[in-house]
């Protein structure tokens, strides 16, 4: 082992940030990376997560810290439409049950809990300790994100959204045209790629999105203070190493122009779907809004169009349909 200072705060990390490392010290570094991350799946979108093609399946699956995000007060109109528009789907899927086995910090767990927050679908969370995943033992699928809705498992959160939207639309259960399908590509092949070098571009960034994530994840008292300071020394390096994969020479500016991307796309629309938001809408709102009480959330919506269509995404998603324990 040796010892690596960051900001002031002598940290153990194992060789693995320099190389050389011992069994036990990447194994402890991959737990760290997994939690933040998720996991790696195959044969679908989720497959490409933050690090496609520059780490090894544990560290897949795009990780984003942090759940909260900056509240905006919505307009007596916008509520009344919301309630409208969530009262003519809801009736005719109501299920009684709804599960969702995560990681606080995965991201495409964030899409899945954005799809039933708009559709105002009460869900509770079972938050998988990433060391045992003993909350998941009872699957034969070894991932999150996992969703169970009276009884049936959903996995992979674009198939689970699909599904979802399939019950709340019998009559109409295509919900892909061809734009919409191309966005809710782009938000798991591109957008979380820039992600993972913003939130741990210096090392200040990366205790403050590891300080979330230890609040807020399964981890034991030991575990999380491993998790805050080892685990945010080695995602730092992680997020350097990541920038040389994607061809990344400024994260910000990276980051920047992903959402003047995004905003371009509305092509002057307050949503992709037009006066409603569509699951592409929702897929790039429940990506970005955990890193929205972070730095580099904060620089985005300061230094970008972005800000409004959040905020209106924001108003029309409402609270949580979390059930609190």
């Amino acid at each position: 082992m040796r010892r690596v200072n960051v900001n002031g705060v002598a940290v153990l990390v194992g060789r693995a940030i320099g190389g050389g490392a011992t069994a036990a010290s990447a194994n402890r570094h991959r737990v760290l990376q997994a939690a933040l991350y998720g996991t790696y799946s195959n044969g679908n979108s989720e497959r490409f997560g933050l690090s496609s093609r520059s780490a090894p399946p544990s560290v897949t699956n795009g990780g984003v810290a942090g759940s909260m995000f900056f509240s905006t007060a919505a307009t007596s109109l916008a509520q009344d439409h919301a309630h409208a528009h969530v009262h003519s789907h809801t009736h005719k899927f109501s299920p009684k049950d709804v599960v969702l086995y995560q990681y606080e910090a995965c991201p495409f767990c964030n899409k899945v809990k954005a799809f039933l927050d708009y559709y105002k679908i009460p869900y509770g969370v079972v938050e998988v300790n990433p060391i045992n995943k003993k909350e998941i033992k009872w699957s034969d699928y070894k991932k999150v994100p996992i969703l169970k809705v009276d009884g049936e498992q959903m996995v992979d959160s674009s198939d689970i959204i699909d599904k979802l939207f399939q019950k709340l639309h019998p009559d109409n259960p295509v919900a892909n045209g061809d734009e919409e399908t191309k966005w809710r590509g782009w938000v798991d092949n591109h957008l979380v790629h820039v992600l993972s070098p913003n939130i741990y571009r210096t090392t200040s960034e990366a205790i403050e999105s590891f300080d979330y994530i230890t609040t807020h994840g399964n981890f034991s008292f030991t575990e999380r203070i491993i998790a805050k300071y080892a685990g945010a020394a080695a995602m730092y390096f992680v997020a350097k190493n990541l920038k040389k994969k994607h061809n990344i020479t400024n994260e910000r500016a990276a980051l920047y122009e992903a959402a003047e991307t995004w905003v371009d796309a509305l092509k002057g629309r307050k949503f992709l779907g037009g006066s409603n938001p569509n699951l592409a809408d929702l897929a790039v709102f429940g990506v970005l809004r955990p890193i929205r009480h972070l730095k580099s959330g904060k620089d985005m919506v300061q230094h970008t169009r972005i800000g409004d269509w959040y905020t209106g995404m924001e108003s029309v998603v409402g609270e949580s349909s979390r059930i609190k324990a």
